[in-house]
């Protein structure tokens, strides 16, 4: 069996903040969308989010923003630090800028509105 990395989904409570975060911040082009589902292009890979059902949604107090072990890293063709002060001019949450001895790359993580940790990653 041969195998591709096709799509990612990650389940989020509001599908409309969603989409606007990552098509304004990122220019994701939406695939397809519905009041439960948006899947953006993201190059080689997809990403879909998915509404959490409503029988898990009445549990969750609002604003709640979920621990999870997932994040999308983004790589960009941009200065880091340049990029990384447009989010926060946004209030977005970023943290700081670091990388690791004998790597190539600039890292900088950050939030998106439900919790979900994204990473920008910029060559050296």
């Amino acid at each position: 069996m041969n195998v591709k990395f096709d799509t990612l989904i990650l389940y989020v409570q509001n599908i409309p903040l969603i989409k606007k975060f990552y098509t304004e911040n990122f220019n994701l082009p939406v695939i397809e969308e519905d009041a439960s589902w948006l899947l953006l292009n993201a190059g080689s890979v997809q990403i879909g989010f998915h509404k959490i059902g409503d029988r898990y949604l009445e549990k969750i107090n609002a604003g709640h923003q979920f621990d999870n072990n997932t994040k999308i890293v983004f790589e960009i063709d941009t200065d880091i630090e340049q990029a990384r002060n447009e989010f926060v001019s946004k209030n977005i949450l970023m943290r700081e800028i670091k990388t690791f001895e004998n790597y190539d790359y600039w890292l900088c993580d950050g939030t998106d509105p439900e919790g979900n940790v994204f990473q920008l990653k910029s060559k050296k």
